[in-house]
């Protein structure tokens, strides 16, 4: 009996061993019984996720979400600073420019007029070793011919006497005199 009772639950997805036949997610005995706990498990599935998972999940999404906001504001910021900072250091430098070419026009102005200055200087410097050259080879040239008519004199006397003549001391200086004069 114990096999007719097993019989008679057998169905035809089993054999009288109690063994599936074939494939029992296909036999269609079992059909409604699968579909039931297949939409159980959905059901489940579904209120697992709306409860839980989901409201994480769009709590993160609404996290990052907001945290990409906040930070692209923040750089918009950052970039609107540095915008002003590049002006800033373009004006400055533009500044520092205008002055370092003020210095350098007022130095040059400076140095123009301390060379002037130096240049009047070493001008009149010159001008006063002109003067005293002059007035050295003035008298270099005053005592030159006082010295050429006196060796001039002497050297007549001498050639006089060499010739056999007397020297007469007018008779030399005039003829040296009228020599030295240009007159022939």
């Amino acid at each position: 009996m114990a096999t007719e009772t097993h019989d008679a639950t057998a169905g035809a997805c089993v054999d009288a061993g109690g063994s599936a036949i074939g494939m029992p997610q296909l036999c269609a005995d079992w059909i409604p019984n699968q579909v039931f706990w297949l939409v159980v498990a959905l059901v489940v599935i579904f209120f697992v996720l709306s409860r839980i998972a989901l409201p994480r999940i769009g709590a993160v999404l609404a996290e990052r979400a907001g945290t990409i906001t906040n930070d692209l504001a923040a750089a918009e910021e950052l970039k609107d600073r540095a915008a002003d900072a590049e002006a800033a250091y373009d004006k400055a430098l533009a500044d520092a420019r205008a002055q370092a070419n003020e210095i350098v026009a007022k130095t040059k102005a400076d140095i123009q007029a301390e060379l002037d200055v130096e240049l009047q200087k070493a001008d009149a410097e010159i001008a006063a070793r002109t003067a005293e050259s002059e007035k050295a080879i003035a008298e270099i040239r005053e005592n030159a011919l006082q010295s050429v008519t006196e060796v001039a004199k002497e050297t007549a006397g001498e050639i006089v006497k060499a010739m056999g003549g007397k020297a007469d001391a007018k008779a030399i200086n005039a003829a040296v005199a009228a020599r030295i004069g240009g007159t022939s």
